[in-house]
């Protein structure tokens, strides 16, 4: 037998007894109470009356001074003063009305007389008090009989109120005498049987809870392969063990997580390092040739000699390609800055993508022909005009085009678009390239910040990680998306999808 169903019957077993205990003294009970609300409504129907009585004759002793001073002076009663007296008479009249609530049945009369002269009395000062300022307002206020009257009807309720808290209190101490008899025998009757009940739960439960802690305590000390397996029973004993049970295999679910979040932090970690050194070799490259050919030209400038003009402006031809490459670099690392921290944004115009791509293409053609690459352009005339970030547009094509040409030698790259069928208003764009490709795994992570393909690609062709997680983030800030197919030793294609208009791209959405 499950503990819930043990328990179950011994609070039965006690609810029976008290039962029988209430059944007896629940008229006594009953009638206790009631005389004692009764009881209760008459004392503080008397302090209520006590209360009313001073208020009623603090304020009859200020308008027989204000009267006092209205036919002696000519002061007169500000708002302030008028107001704190109005609200004095509500405060009596909302004393009176609670009274009323308290009243019995029996004082029903007493109540309507009290209430019917009370409501002429302040009636009466409510006029003096406005009418004060009045010249022409004439009011008897010394006449004593209003609130004499009145002052009679309380004195009558209060009598009357006396009279009955009397008869309830005897009533009250009756009912507690009788009540309390009843009270003491079903006490030590529940005692007995709670105590012997109790005797038997805690034998029962004392070796589930034993089981219970020894397994706590090897979970505490690390064995999460312990199970606690040794409890009779079906109810939530056995539930609380098997709850222990899951607890000790999600922990240990929860530490390998652990473990491999740290792995990956670590590997994050360490492909950042692994960017900081390319960084720093990514920049000195460029200052140092902007460094070295600038000191060759100073020198050169220093000689008595004739210059050699044609030497001279391939050096500064080589000075301006290695900062426009710094430029380059130092404008990737800015805008992954501002997408991580959300300061992104789109610049949207319109623009013909055919003619953006052209000058993309114009601007590469030195690094194709330094690599010996072949490009091949597709028929961009049936795309549309698009409505979105041409700045963004270029700088993802200025990437795709570059790294198409870094990885790959002496063989050809292409660049075609096309509308894309069922989705009007899309484009895609692709870019591929005959270099060396990439594996599945490789793949997986190419568009993400700060790592590359293989670890050996930086050394071997230079580069930060950055371009295509930058290419990433704005096709998905522009509304579009990016992705790759590759093969290993065959080459790469990256397929740009764009939406002609990024409002229209998040209405589809």
């Amino acid at each position: 037998m499950s503990l819930r169903r043990r328990l179950t019957l011994s609070l039965v077993t006690i609810l029976i007894l008290f039962a029988v205990n209430v059944g007896t003294h629940f008229w006594g009970s009953y009638a206790r109470n009631e005389s004692m609300e009764a009881y209760r409504d008459s004392v503080l129907a008397a302090q209520l009356s006590t209360e009313i009585e001073q208020l009623l004759e603090a304020q009859r002793q200020q308008i027989l001074v204000l009267a006092t001073l209205r036919e002696t002076t000519d002061d007169q009663l500000d708002e302030a003063e008028l107001e704190q007296a109005e609200q004095a008479i509500a405060v009596i009249n909302d004393k009176i009305r609670r009274l009323g609530r308290l009243s019995h049945s029996v004082m029903e009369i007493q109540f309507e007389q009290l209430w019917e002269s009370s409501n002429n009395l302040l009636q009466n000062w409510l006029e003096f008090y406005r009418g004060y300022n009045d010249a022409t307002l004439q009011k008897d206020m010394d006449n004593p009989l209003q609130f004499l009257e009145t002052s009679q009807r309380l004195e009558e309720l209060e009598q009357r109120q006396a009279f009955i808290a009397q008869q309830r209190a005897t009533i009250i101490d009756r009912t507690i005498a009788l009540t309390d008899r009843i009270t003491v025998i079903g006490f030590f009757s529940s005692i007995f049987l709670t105590a012997t009940l109790g005797f038997f739960l805690v034998r029962y439960t004392n070796t589930a809870l034993k089981s219970l802690k020894t397994g706590t305590e090897r979970f505490g000390s690390g064995d999460l392969n312990y199970r606690i397996d040794n409890i009779d029973d079906t109810g939530e004993l056995g539930d609380l063990a098997g709850a222990f049970n899951d607890m000790s295999d999600k922990l240990r679910n929860a530490i390998y997580d652990v473990r491999s979040a740290r792995d990956a932090a670590d590997e994050a970690n360490d492909a950042k390092s692994i960017f900081l050194a390319n960084v720093s070799h990514e920049l000195r490259t460029p200052l140092n040739a902007i460094i070295g050919y600038s000191e060759m030209l100073h020198d050169e400038m220093g000689d008595s000699g004739e210059i050699n003009r044609q030497q001279f402006q391939q050096d500064l031809y080589k000075i301006i390609k290695s900062g426009r490459q710094l430029l380059t670099l130092i404008d990737d690392i800015l805008d992954l800055s501002k997408i991580e921290t959300g300061k992104m944004s789109l610049h949207c115009e319109t623009f013909q993508p055919a003619e953006l791509l052209r000058q993309v293409v114009e601007a590469l053609a030195p690094l194709l022909r330094d690599n010996f690459n072949e490009l091949k352009i597709g028929d961009f005339s049936q795309l549309p005009t698009l409505y979105n970030d041409a700045g963004k547009f270029r700088q993802i094509f200025t990437n795709l085009l570059s790294n198409a040409n870094k990885f790959t030698e002496q063989g050809y790259i292409s660049l075609n678009g096309r509308n894309v069928p069922g989705r009007e208003g899309w484009v895609e764009i692709s870019v591929h390239d005959t270099g060396i490709g990439m594996n599945e795994e490789q793949q997986s992570r190419v568009f993400d910040a700060f790592v590359q393909a293989d670890s050996s690609t930086s050394a071997n062709y230079g580069g930060t990680g950055l371009g295509l997680a930058i290419c990433k983030d704005f096709c998905e800030l522009m509304g579009g998306d990016i992705s790759v197919t590759s093969e290993v030793g065959v080459g790469s294609t990256f397929t740009v999808l764009l939406p002609a208009d990024p409002e229209l791209a998040h209405a589809d959405a």
